[in-house]
């Protein structure tokens, strides 16, 4: 359960108003996910971390499918199923397939898994990785 209640489409006004226009209009969506809606209780925050994540999730060195390839893996790491999802979805839409999103998930598990046996053994690191 949310600790504030999502602001709705109706409520939002200046800054939030803009982001949520902008959220729509760039993911082709009509409704405003509960994570923007839950940040619109700060105006700046919201407005900070759009910018941030167009700024970051553009193509660039890393396609896009790319970039939202890692941020699900990253979100499965960190247990965040709101994540996991919203960004599978997007992976999606931008074309990864179930075959990719199956291979990302074992490279997360094998990774998860030999970081943890690393930590566990307190393996030294090889002086020529250095």
């Amino acid at each position: 359960m949310s600790i504030f209640k999502p602001i709705s489409e109706k409520q939002a006004k200046g800054k939030v108003k803009k982001v949520f226009d902008e959220i729509k209009k760039t993911r082709k969506i009509k409704k405003i996910p509960n994570f923007w809606r839950s940040l619109a209780h700060n105006p700046d925050l919201i407005e900070r971390t759009w910018n941030n994540l167009k700024q970051i999730m553009k193509k660039g060195a890393l396609d896009p499918v790319t970039k939202e390839l890692i941020y699900v893996a990253v979100s499965i790491t960190n247990s965040c199923e709101y994540c996991t999802r919203s960004h599978t979805a997007a992976a999606k839409k931008k074309g990864a397939t179930d075959q990719m999103l199956k291979e990302m998930i074992d490279v997360v598990g094998i990774a998860n898994q030999n970081n943890k046996l690393v930590e566990a053994y307190q393996v030294e690191v090889d002086k020529f990785l250095k």
